[in-house]
């Protein structure tokens, strides 16, 4: 039990450092595609919480499951705010009219 959860705490430490290396060099102007592509990736994680929550067969399981499925959809929904509102950035504004009151002689 002890070594098993020693090798996935290295793996989840290993992974943070490859994540923060990865992310630390992508441009700014890549950051609102990135957002997408791990929007789907984490669309992927909520139905596989869901489909584990399905098979939970514990209180304790259906509990973690629950809260998987929690986290995973707030991530889902979160990230696609962020990308509405970074695409918004990109959008041309609307050219307003200038009125002029000037009469013809």
């Amino acid at each position: 039990m002890g070594n098993t959860l020693l090798q996935y705490a290295t793996v989840l430490m290993l992974s943070i450092f490859v994540g923060i290396e990865i992310i630390s060099k992508v441009p700014s102007i890549l950051h609102t595609p990135l957002m997408s592509g791990s929007n789907a990736i984490h669309g992927v994680i909520l139905v596989g919480s869901m489909l584990v929550l399905g098979a939970a067969n514990t209180n304790l399981e259906e509990v973690l499951g629950f809260l998987a499925v929690l986290l995973a959809t707030l991530n889902v929904v979160g990230g696609f705010v962020v990308t509405d509102r970074m695409l918004e950035m990109f959008k041309a504004k609307p050219k307003t009219e200038k009125k002029t009151d000037e009469v013809a002689p």
